[in-house]
């Protein structure tokens, strides 16, 4: 009986340790949080870690009206500056990543460039809805840039996040997507389609930024993620990527 007591106390202790957070992670960020979250979970395997993506701007009113979340991680660091203006954080917005806009197609047709937007072949294409994604809104910046914005209003698919601009070229539903460089890298697309990396001079700079959300207070496992983004394993992850990193 008393070494039934032992190993349950033992049991109980193990779990009363193992922390739980929850992120919200901007859709460009997709193969990348959860490679970084695989590689730091090698060395905090009790610690459970459950990552969401999307729409920053919709993650930022969700946060705002009380979701459930203990980091977030913006494809804007504007949305994180507001809410720790709104003081729903406990740090400071942190830049994380510079991201970068490709052009993409599913196909390799030959040269695929920024004069691929005016082919009259190209009857549809993708870009993530402005009004709440961050990639969505420089990608309008770069129409607008272009003198298209106008011109391609009719061939123009809005999507809910960045990640569902290579979703409607993979199916066909568009011949063309303005989506994120860091999707275009990832394993599940890599090795498909075409694409070509615009020139972050044609929009503003897609600074990313995070921060600790209020309801991780108490709770160290988010300060302990936080601190891992700062070693050289996590900002070998960010490049393989295509982000550009601060301060490099």
């Amino acid at each position: 009986m008393k070494y039934f007591l032992f190993v349950l106390s033992v049991l109980l202790s193990q779990i009363s340790y193992a922390d739980e957070i929850r992120i919200a992670a901007a859709a460009d960020l997709k193969y990348a949080i959860e490679e970084l979250v695989k590689d730091f979970s090698q060395s905090n395997q009790s610690d459970k870690i459950e990552i969401i993506t999307g729409s920053s701007g919709k993650f930022f009113h969700q946060i705002s009206n009380g979701a459930p979340f203990d980091l977030f991680f913006s494809a804007d660091i504007d949305y994180p500056q507001k809410l720790f203006q709104e003081k729903q954080t406990l740090s400071e917005p942190k830049l994380y990543a510079i991201g970068r806009l490709v052009l993409w197609q599913e196909h390799r047709t030959g040269d695929l460039n920024l004069n691929t937007l005016k082919q009259p072949k190209i009857k549809r294409i993708a870009i993530a809805n402005p009004l709440h994604a961050p990639y969505g809104k420089r990608a309008k910046e770069l129409l607008e840039k272009l003198n298209l914005w106008e011109e391609l209003q009719s061939k123009l698919v809005f999507t809910e996040n960045v990640a569902q601009v290579f979703q409607y070229v993979h199916s066909g539903a568009v011949e063309l997507g303005i989506g994120a460089f860091s999707l275009a890298l990832s394993p599940a697309i890599k090795n498909e389609g075409q694409s070509f990396l615009i020139e972050s001079n044609l929009h503003s700079p897609l600074e990313q930024g995070y921060v600790i959300l209020k309801r991780a207070e108490k709770n160290q496992l988010a300060f302990k993620f936080a601190d891992y983004l700062e070693t050289k394993p996590a900002r070998d992850i960010f490049k393989k990527y295509g982000f550009n990193l601060p301060n490099e």
